[in-house]
């Protein structure tokens, strides 16, 4: 509440003659700008610009691509940057559906399918330590997880019914039980609540 007892914390707009309400959800508040600091988005995009500004490799060779994964990973923790699938594929000069197919061994499976998938538990060690230690927001942990490194949220329903001697109601104990459940209807009409027009 403000200091005329309006309640600010939930703002109202007034568009095309309707109220749309706000929510008030401090915790996104300052969505797409948690803990940005002065110099940050500078940091990053020279970073990033630092892999993409490197003269081409050849790529065929499998000696060239672990030097130049080297040479990221390195980068990386000269700027204490946490390293990226993206910032892989960027400094390799390659995309990452290139990267993907050299990881499941599409293409170059038995000279840059070891290397790239080194790199990818390298990248998923990491990630592990950041989401355990709170390094990450858990909502970008877990697209990523899921994204990377097929991690998925899995509910697993078991059905039994009951032990080896156990075969269960019948056909006819179970239409008795529903017949007289419905308060002695027999015809297998249902009871509503509402009549009809």
């Amino acid at each position: 509440m403000d200091k005329n007892g309006e309640n600010t914390a939930a703002v109202n707009d007034i568009k095309g003659g309707k109220i749309k309400r706000h929510r008030n959800r401090p915790d996104l508040k300052n969505f797409g700008a948690e803990n940005v600091e002065a110099g940050d988005n500078s940091r990053f995009l020279r970073h990033a610009l630092a892999g993409l500004d490197l003269p081409p490799i050849d790529i065929s060779d499998d000696k060239q691509v672990a030097a130049r994964l080297d040479w990221y990973f390195n980068h990386c923790i000269e700027d204490d940057m946490k390293p990226t699938v993206t910032g892989m594929a960027n400094c390799l000069g390659i995309d990452k559906t290139t990267l993907w197919s050299w990881r499941t061994g599409e293409c170059r499976s038995s000279t840059h399918s070891p290397l790239i998938k080194k790199a990818y538990k390298l990248l998923e060690e990491l990630w592990e330590g950041y989401m355990l230690s709170g390094k990450v927001n858990p909502a970008s942990g877990i697209f990523l997880g899921r994204n990377h490194w097929g991690y998925q949220d899995k509910v697993d329903v078991v059905v039994s019914k009951g032990g080896d001697d156990d075969h269960g109601p019948t056909e006819a104990e179970i239409a008795a039980r529903y017949l007289t459940d419905n308060s002695g209807l027999s015809d297998g009409a249902v009871e509503t609540d509402f009549a009809e027009e």
